[in-house]
C-alpha cells in the first residue's frame, strides 16, 4: 500500500472552519475505490496545522487518486486557504492495514 501522511498549516482564519472547507475534497477521495483510508486530525501543539493521513491500495489507487477531477479541483482551492506549502511523507510499504502496537496492548499481560 502507498502509506501518506501530510502536514497542513491552514492560515488563522480558516482554522476553526478547515473541516468544511476540505470536506468535499475528503469525501470523494474516501470514495475512491483504492483508498483504504483518508483521515485528518488536528495537532494539539498548533491549532492551525492539520494532519492527513492516508493510503492507497496500490500505485495504480495513488495514481488514479492524483489524476482525479476532485483532486484537480482540491488543487485549485484548497491553497488560498493555505499558510504554506504542506509538507508529505510518501513511502510504498509492504503491508495493507494497520498492525497492532503491542506495547500498547489491551487487556494483554
Amino acid at each position: 500500500m502507498i502509506f501518506i501522511t501530510a502536514k497542513f498549516r491552514v492560515k488563522p482564519e480558516h482554522a476553526d472552519t478547515w473541516a468544511e472547507i476540505s470536506r468535499p475534497f475528503t469525501e470523494a477521495c474516501r470514495a475512491e475505490p483504492g483508498c483504504m483510508w483518508f483521515d485528518w486530525s488536528r495537532s494539539l501543539d498548533d491549532p492551525t496545522e492539520y494532519v492527513l493521513v492516508e493510503a492507497f491500495r496500490d500505485s495504480d489507487a495513488g495514481a488514479a487518486h492524483v489524476r482525479s477531477a476532485h483532486f484537480e479541483t482540491a488543487r485549485r482551492e484548497l491553497p488560498p486557504h493555505l499558510a504554506e506549502t504542506p509538507r508529505i511523507i510518501s513511502q510504498t510499504v509492504d503491508q495493507d492495514g494497520w498492525s497492532e502496537l503491542g506495547e500498547f496492548a489491551v487487556g494483554g499481560t
